[in-house]
């Protein structure tokens, strides 16, 4: 009988753990300026330097990182000013001057031959 009741009670922890975790998290978009495969590798890298960012996908084609986040940890706010530090003008927050500025030329966009020939490294 005891054996029955400890396998019920972790089964519990178990459920109930499973359940807490996913009332925590938060998926959100932020559009983002970057241009190539280098720009989202920055990108995808600062946001998920944040802690609590479970995933972080930046797509050229629509200038959004995508976002799944746990929302006791972070927020919108915090993820934009980790993108904004590196360079890159992301949701309502502006990017780091001395950031931008040190971008390689490709990544601050404006040339509209530019056709994500930066490199990823």
């Amino acid at each position: 009988m005891k054996g029955i009741f400890k396998v019920m009670t972790v089964a519990a922890f178990v459920f109930a753990a499973m359940s807490f975790s996913n009332v925590e998290a938060k998926d959100g978009k932020i559009k983002v300026n970057g241009v190539c495969g280098m720009c989202k590798t920055k990108i995808e890298k600062a946001a998920k330097s944040v802690k609590g960012v479970k995933t972080a996908v930046w797509s050229a084609d629509t200038k959004e990182l995508t976002l799944n986040y746990n929302e006791k940890l972070t927020d919108i706010t915090k993820i934009s000013q980790a993108v904004a530090k590196i360079g890159y003008d992301a949701g309502e927050i502006k990017a780091d001057k001395d950031a931008r500025a040190k971008l390689p030329a490709c990544c601050k966009g404006g040339n509209s031959s530019h056709k994500g020939a930066c490199s990823d490294k």
